[in-house]
């Protein structure tokens, strides 16, 4: 099935991705592929960047609302992953530390007491994939991934769907 240029679409986790098989339980694994358009750029880390500061605005208001129930648990919030990221050596991008890069993959992710994730943005020739997996290390974690899960899929599939609406970034090449 041709994925289409605009509308992202589940596909299961690509085996050749640095995130597939990292996490020994897996409690969430989800991936999303959007056709690229040929003057797009192929680079991982670009396209990663530009979807992470081209998000939907309402995306904003539900992390300060997540921030503010997860503060109350002793979680990180990302106010205060952006506070981490001016102060640390890590590089990162937003608020996700960079765990990996090669040519076609960069890996983001975060570790905290009641979970570990990593997002992997994976360039393949016409498209990107965008695969999230999730290890909790307790009820918290797991109570946390069930009440997130369902934003956590909108946001993924809201913020592909608006970056290709905005335009890709172009190749250099």
């Amino acid at each position: 099935m041709p994925i289409e240029a605009t509308a992202p679409v589940e596909v299961l986790p690509p085996s050749q991705s640095g995130v597939t098989g990292l996490y020994e339980p897996v409690h969430l694994a989800d991936a999303f592929a959007i056709a690229l358009p040929a003057h797009a750029s192929r680079d991982p880390e670009t396209l990663a960047r530009f979807i992470v500061s081209h998000q939907p605005a309402w995306i904003d208001r539900l992390t300060s609302l997540r921030d503010m129930i997860v503060a109350c648990f002793g979680l990180k919030t990302a106010r205060q992953l952006a506070q981490l990221a001016s102060r640390e050596q890590a590089e990162r991008v937003g608020i996700f530390r960079i765990y990996s890069r090669s040519e076609n993959e960069i890996v983001l992710g975060e570790d905290d007491s009641h979970l570990d994730f990593r997002v992997s943005f994976l360039c393949g020739p016409q498209e990107l994939t965008v695969t999230t997996v999730v290890h909790c290390h307790n009820l918290l974690g797991r109570t946390y991934l069930f009440v997130i899960a369902p934003f956590h899929r909108l946001v993924v599939k809201a913020s592909l769907r608006r970056a290709a609406a905005i335009g890709w970034p172009a190749s250099s090449d």
